[in-house]
């Protein structure tokens, strides 16, 4: 039998820096997607560090190529070409590697009657493509992903919303955990209501995720999560 937690906890990951670094895979993917697209190949470096969404990197990084603001279907035609080239990049990078402890963690949190989600700027295919190298797809059974303009305190409440309705039950936002590596992971949580551990495997020191307010910091997932 396994152990089941007395208070069953929602759970939400964000993806780059917590649970998996893709080495550069992203950006690659954003370039390939502009030369094909533009005939220009963009260097998204400027726009992705910063825990930004996805469709945000998009219409970034097209208006400084471009010279002016994508159309909405010039932008989601840009995300979904990139996500068409996001596997290979994936497969080819030698940066990737999941992050340390996090197999052991999220099977040991999903066995001890938590339920796991992902919050993630990520839409919801380039998710996936990211967690399957490393196999982590099957610790997550929601999520909520970006879509264009909405934040990332309108993911965390989506995600919110789709883990209570999963788990058929309100659970007092306090309750719900958000697990990332960014001051914006931190604010977004706090914006939702939620609790926040910081989790420094990112470009973020622990220093600075405290300084954002986190609630909780941890150096790795090696750690165990203070679940009070």
């Amino acid at each position: 039998m396994d152990h089941m937690a007395a208070t069953p906890r929602i759970l939400l990951f964000d993806i780059d820096g917590t649970l998996v670094s893709t080495g550069g895979a992203g950006a690659v993917a954003w370039r390939r997607a502009f030369e094909e697209l533009h005939g220009i190949p963009a260097d998204i470096g400027k726009f992705t560090d910063a825990g930004m969404t996805d469709p945000d990197v998009g219409a970034q990084t097209f208006e400084a190529v471009m010279g002016r603001k994508p159309s909405p279907h010039e932008l989601a035609q840009l995300v979904q070409r990139r996500l068409e080239h996001l596997p290979e990049a994936v497969a080819e990078s030698e940066g990737y590697k999941v992050l340390p402890g996090v197999p052991q963690r999220l099977r040991q949190l999903s066995r001890d009657g938590h339920l796991l989600g992902l919050i993630t700027g990520n839409g919801d295919g380039a998710a996936f493509v990211k967690l399957a190298r490393g196999d982590l797809m099957r610790w997550f059974s929601f999520g909520a992903y970006a879509t264009a303009g909405v934040d990332r305190a309108g993911i965390v409440r989506r995600a919110v919303q789709r883990g209570e309705a999963f788990l058929g039950q309100d659970v007092p936002n306090s309750q719900i955990y958000v697990i990332g590596d960014t001051p914006l992971d931190i604010e977004a949580a706090h914006a939702a209501g939620c609790t926040a551990i910081g989790v420094a495997t990112g470009k973020h020191d622990a220093g600075a995720l405290e300084d954002a307010g986190a609630d909780h910091v941890v150096a790795t997932l090696e750690e165990e999560l203070p679940l009070e």
